[in-house]
């Protein structure tokens, strides 16, 4: 984890934290097609089951990352005044050893198929990520792409 990163469980209280959700909605709106985002919002990210961790560089909001109870992996963004610090890196090694804690068999998620999307992409690669097929609810399209990553 980068040198005075802390990272924390988040009620979403802050105003700094639901703007950044904000900006997060509105950001993967705007790089996916109409109908193909699925981002959630501070009511998504509140309901049951869903957990928000947030990273704090002393106290400066530098990121924001969920996880279902079920594994899926969802909202992972850094704020603008953070990227390329390792931020991203750091909250998704966080939450797969909280998923790993909780007894999760696999993280999986969804994300787009855009340049928007590809720093995130490589990411996960480089942390194991392997492409799948759609889960849940979802259904499959040109413009989004599943990936998961095996804990056990």
């Amino acid at each position: 984890m980068p040198g005075g990163l802390s990272i924390r469980v988040d009620d979403l209280a802050d105003p700094r934290v639901r703007e950044l959700v904000a900006l997060h909605v509105g950001s993967m709106l705007a790089d996916s097609p109409p109908g193909t985002s699925y981002a959630l919002d501070l009511t998504g990210l509140t309901g049951p089951g869903m957990t928000v961790w947030t990273a704090w560089a002393d106290h400066d909001l530098a990121g924001m990352v969920a996880l279902s109870a079920t594994g899926e992996l969802k909202s992972m963004r850094t704020h603008p005044d953070h990227l390329r610090r390792g931020v991203a890196a750091a909250l998704l090694v966080h939450v797969l050893d909280r998923a790993r804690a909780r007894g999760l068999d696999q993280v999986v998620l969804e994300t787009g198929t855009g340049p928007a999307f590809a720093p995130a992409v490589a990411l996960y690669r480089r942390h194991g990520f392997v492409d799948r097929g759609p889960f849940g609810t979802y259904v499959g399209g040109p413009d989004n792409q599943f990936l998961e990553l095996r804990l056990s």
